[in-house]
């Protein structure tokens, strides 16, 4: 086996989601943007998804998507000893949002809270965040949770962007466990030539009222064909890369859980990347582009249809802006048979 021989000891226990009250279809957005009917779904690839209000909190949607997973799982709140919050759109600036969730979440006040911010594949990283910080033993048990409202950032001129993005939030609850399970390899990579395809350029100290700033620096904006050609050039090269960390190859990984970017960049997987639309998890057409929400969502649908604690192995991959490309394998329950191969014990 080649690259990291070593497993990180991590286990899922519990996973959930929330979502706004408003069901965007398509059909709607035809109306509002004065297109014919069934423009908005033939090029966005979406028959619906979900706005928030203007008046609806973020934060709330973080804790109502914590919330929903401990109560299928039927897990105290009181267990939580850490929250991590895994979000590419901030509640504000100052404090971090992980505290405004905190203050709307029914967890223990006093624990320990972060933000991890690393756009679409936040939450991703905030996987590795906490298997770290859980290996030393100072945590057990972390709630992760992802939320974005997307729909208020949206530039509704602009046609190539505004068509695919719905709000959500979605949560898991990690655990250490007991080293049989966990995550095999974990790949991120960012190629700064990409730094202006995809922002938002106010909400920090580039732009604002003494540095300057216009209204349209508050919306988001995407150079669509420039990102796809840049992502496209780098896909194989990273790809190799995961194999070679991982030591396992695409046929060898039952579950591909991709961050939910765009139809496009979901039929890209199946057709320069080949995975297969057995092994694609894809919930694009009726959630939208959630940002950061997409892939704990797209992970949390691979549970509750059978497609990851029954299978040996996941892969949850994305690019975000940046551009940043990430992946992560992650060992599961199945994968006593797979371990003989490539020499990594895993069970959950």
């Amino acid at each position: 086996m080649s690259g990291n021989s070593l497993i990180t000891p991590l286990k899922i226990i519990a996973s959930g989601v929330a979502l706004p009250k408003n069901k965007i279809f398509s059909s709607m957005l035809d109306e509002k943007l004065n297109k014919s009917i069934g423009f908005v779904e033939k090029h966005s690839g979406i028959e619906y998804r979900y706005h928030a209000s203007n008046t609806d909190s973020q934060a709330e949607l973080a804790a109502q998507a914590i919330q929903n997973t401990l109560d299928a799982s039927h897990i105290n709140p009181q267990s939580i000893d850490m929250l991590i919050n895994a979000s590419a759109i901030p509640v504000q600036a100052l404090p971090c949002s992980a505290a405004h969730i905190l203050e709307q979440s029914n967890l223990r006040e006093g624990i320990a809270c972060f933000d991890v911010n690393a756009s679409c594949i936040s939450f991703i990283t905030a996987l590795q965040v906490a298997a770290g910080l859980l290996a030393t033993s100072a945590y057990q048990r972390i709630a992760i949770v992802s939320a974005d409202i997307a729909s208020r950032g949206i530039d509704w001129q602009d046609k190539e962007s505004s068509l695919i993005f719905g709000d959500g939030a979605a949560c898991v609850i990690v655990e250490k466990g007991d080293g049989t399970s966990g995550i095999i390899s974990y790949t991120h990579t960012t190629y700064t030539a990409g730094i202006d395809f995809c922002e938002i350029r106010a909400g920090g100290t580039r732009r604002n009222p003494r540095s300057g700033m216009t209204e349209d620096d508050f919306l988001f904006h995407m150079q669509g064909k420039k990102l796809f050609r840049l992502a496209s050039s780098l896909i194989e090269d990273f790809m190799q890369q995961v194999f070679h960390e991982s030591g396992l190859q695409l046929k060898q990984i039952e579950t591909v859980i991709p961050h939910q970017a765009s139809h496009l960049s979901l039929e890209h997987m199946r057709q320069r990347v080949g995975v297969t639309t057995d092994q694609l998890i894809d919930i694009y057409r009726y959630r939208g582009n959630q940002v950061a929400a997409s892939i704990p969502s797209a992970l949390h649908e691979a549970i509750i249809s059978g497609r990851f604690y029954e299978k040996q192995s996941a892969m949850l991959i994305g690019t975000a802006a940046g551009l940043a490309l990430c992946a992560m394998l992650i060992g599961t329950a199945a994968g006593l048979a797979l371990c003989a191969m490539v020499l990594i014990p895993w069970k959950y």
